[in-house]
């Protein structure tokens, strides 16, 4: 089953083309790391699959719902242009099947670890109180949080803010985690917590696109790393092909830099 098929997709902020002719298929079950240097359109990619940045040209589908572009019969969406082909409560719709895990994890300072992961569940998906509090505890004791359940997100790690990040994207229930370098913004002895509640995930089966800097984990979790440069991506690969025997120069210049 493809969970998430982008199509020849075109990204521009004012004249600079950030992402230039991107396809992308990701099937149920897939883990993809997405690599490469700063600046080649990686974390754009991503926030494009999930509808927080409109695309120029292309298409983009979530489990076969067009979220932008066009639709089976070359009919423009709403989203390029206001012919009208599905409305901006669909694509949320639809978009409520992805989770997202940022670098910065963007908890609520205001509220506890609890709070901050029983908020969406109640407000957006009219879940119980007491449910809601009940599928929060199941997901913190998953991610080794269950004892920072009352505190305040001031009072724990950033290796801790980030697993309850993925806590609380979990918490929608979604069919596709996106996680953009999620241990970038962490001190180095922290980066493997994250990473393993990561690979948990992978184990469960969990379809995941994960744009990360650690070569090593999209060595050993990946069953396909993309490389990106420059707005493109340069090679689509299985992890042996691509950190031993890549088909572009450019690859194997980035990975001595980086290995």
């Amino acid at each position: 089953m493809i969970m998430i098929k982008a199509e020849h997709i075109y990204k521009k902020f004012g004249t600079l083309e950030v992402l230039q002719d991107v396809s992308l298929e990701v099937h149920k079950g897939e883990v993809i790391s997405v690599i490469g240097p700063s600046g080649s359109g990686k974390s754009t990619l991503l926030r494009c699959l999930n509808h927080l940045e409109k695309i120029n040209k292309g298409s983009i589908q979530i489990e076969g719902s067009y979220i932008a572009g066009e639709d089976a019969h070359g009919k423009k969406l709403s989203i390029i242009k206001k012919e009208l082909s599905i409305t901006e409560k669909e694509i949320r719709l639809t978009c409520k099947k992805i989770g997202m895990v940022f670098q910065n994890f963007h908890l609520f300072p205001h509220k506890t670890v609890l709070q901050n992961i029983i908020e969406a569940p109640m407000t957006v998906n009219k879940m119980s109180k007491a449910e809601a509090i009940k599928e929060a505890e199941l997901l913190l004791q998953k991610v080794g949080l269950l004892d920072k359940r009352d505190v305040y997100p001031s009072q724990i790690s950033g290796g801790q803010k980030q697993r309850v990040a993925i806590a609380r994207a979990l918490a929608m229930n979604p069919d596709i985690m996106l996680f953009d370098e999620p241990t970038s913004a962490l001190d180095p002895e922290l980066v493997g917590e994250v990473l393993t509640v990561i690979k948990e995930l992978a184990k469960d089966h969990m379809t995941m696109v994960v744009v990360t800097h650690e070569m090593a984990f999209a060595r050993e979790v990946s069953d396909r790393v993309v490389f990106m440069d420059q707005g493109q991506i340069i090679e689509d690969a299985s992890p042996q092909k691509l950190f031993t025997d890549p088909d572009h120069p450019r690859i194997k210049t980035f990975l001595e830099k980086m290995i």
